[in-house]
């Protein structure tokens, strides 16, 4: 049996999130709840473990466990990912990819109330983001 581990992130904006999980090949495949739902493991079996932002295990593979970002206090997102998922498919350069993409989405949104204008944007061969802003004064 998988044990669930939290990893904690800068994540704070859940829309954000959502469009970034999207982007990524989650889409219509999330779950968003005001209140945190449990997971479950590969077995189908409940975890003590909960989350706001779910991933359902059907959606991952067969031998996978739910995957989830569970609110903290401090208002960001902790990704909880079992050790068989970390292992596999979701680890550290998944969480990367997830976190430029999440970034990307958090300056669509808030760079114009800021008075900033979207100039250019392109993606690199290595898959960063590169986007200009610009500010008229």
């Amino acid at each position: 049996m998988s044990h669930f581990t939290a990893i904690k992130t800068q994540i704070r904006d859940v829309n954000a999130l959502v469009k970034a999980l999207e982007d990524i090949g989650f889409k219509d495949q999330l779950e968003i709840h005001q209140t945190a739902q449990g997971l479950y493991g590969f077995q189908d079996d409940l975890r003590k473990e909960t989350a706001e932002v779910i991933i359902r295990r059907k959606y991952l593979g067969a031998a996978s466990n739910d995957l989830g970002f569970k609110k903290q206090e401090d208002g960001t997102y902790e990704a909880v990912i079992s050790s068989y998922d970390r292992a596999y498919n979701y680890g550290q350069q998944w969480v990367n990819e997830l976190t430029q993409r999440y970034g990307y989405h958090m300056l669509m949104a808030t760079a114009p109330a800021q008075g900033f204008t979207i100039e250019e944007e392109e993606t690199l061969a290595d898959g960063t983001i590169r986007v200009v802003v610009g500010r008229w004064v």
